[in-house]
């Protein structure tokens, strides 16, 4: 049951949310109003105590930033099941990898998880806190969405809310007049990510067919209905070469031109390198075609390039070897009395 698999999702949200406070300025003034002091405040990962305690025992350690305070810090402190954003444990959507948008997969919805961080903004001078202050709290009303590939193979990205839940303050200023002073700031957030199950590979996550079988009954006898779905082919598989196309096509156009259209009529389809049009209607060698036809993605192909019709040929190339998750038996009741017992319904 569990194979190893490793999407980096908390890692991925880590590092999102630490770059939401990675620019952030701190700009001294003097008598005139003008800049004679902008500090970038640095950032980095972990509690504030032990922040603290360095600075106290080795005073000269962060020497190369110039300054010991102002600094941020932030850390990964809680995680917790969601249950509010909770869907089916067995629901699946369908996807298409990022390095082949021809090929489907079928994936079980994510999880959702609420992972908890914690922010330190820790200076010396009020001011200081309190610029930094100002430019993070307008952006959180109450949360501030960044968006993370989750599952980069199948091109997953989600908007990952970031929920501002609380701002607390401290003033570190007992001790003796050696001690350094330290305002801290804790703002701590709420990050409600999800989280992904294995990624079925090319050979096993395709789907090819789906198939319900289910039994119906009805006073006098029982009725045996049975829905068969197959796809078709969204691209040419046996490169027919049908024709080419005569002139430019850029990726706005919907009227294309083809060296011989004797064997295209209304209702095709058409596959030009990568791109799949539906032909609506035909005028000799002229033709209007619906862009990107099924599949998307839709660009721009210069003259001399081939074209070929997906036909019912191209449907029996793809293999059949998925049952889309319908390989139980099913049997309810219900009256179907419009239909004749036994009678198969192929859609």
């Amino acid at each position: 049951m569990f194979g190893h698999f490793y999407h980096e999702i908390f890692r991925k949200t880590i590092v999102g949310f630490g770059n939401i406070f990675n620019n952030i300025e701190i700009h001294h003034k003097n008598n005139s109003d003008d800049n004679f002091s902008i500090i970038k405040v640095p950032l980095a990962y972990g509690p504030t105590q032990k922040f603290l305690a360095r600075i106290d025992q080795d005073p000269t350690a962060l020497k190369p930033i110039k300054i010991t305070l102002p600094r941020m810090s932030f850390e990964f402190v809680g995680l917790n099941y969601d249950s509010s954003r909770k869907g089916s444990s067995t629901q699946t959507f369908i996807t298409t990898p990022s390095t082949n948008s021809s090929l489907a997969k079928k994936v079980y919805m994510p999880v959702p998880y609420n992972m908890q961080f914690e922010l330190n903004i820790m200076t010396k001078l009020n001011d200081d806190s309190l610029q930094i202050i100002e430019q993070i709290l307008p952006y959180f009303q109450p949360h501030y969405a960044i968006t993370i590939d989750l599952v980069t193979p199948i091109n997953e990205k989600k908007d990952v809310p970031i929920v501002l839940e609380s701002v607390s303050f401290n003033d570190d200023y007992e001790g003796d007049f050696d001690n350094r002073r330290a305002l801290i700031y804790t703002l701590r957030f709420t990050a409600k990510t999800y989280l992904f199950g294995p990624v079925p590979d090319s050979s096993t996550g395709i789907i090819k067919k789906a198939t319900l079988d289910y039994m119906t009954d009805t006073n006098t006898q029982k009725r045996e209905v049975r829905y068969s779905v197959t796809p078709r082919a969204t691209k040419d598989y046996n490169s027919d070469a049908t024709t080419t196309l005569s002139s430019d096509v850029d990726d706005e156009s919907i009227y294309i031109s083809v060296s011989d259209a004797s064997s295209i009529i209304v209702g095709s389809r058409l596959y030009v390198d990568t791109e799949q049009m539906y032909v609506k209607s035909k005028d000799g060698n002229n033709l209007v075609v619906i862009r990107g036809y099924e599949t998307g993605g839709i660009t721009g192909h210069p003259v001399g390039s081939t074209v070929d019709l997906i036909t019912s040929s191209d449907d029996s190339l793809i293999q059949i070897d998925d049952d889309f998750g319908f390989n139980e038996t099913t049997t309810f009741f219900q009256d179907f009395k419009e239909y004749s017992p036994s009678q198969n319904i192929d859609l």
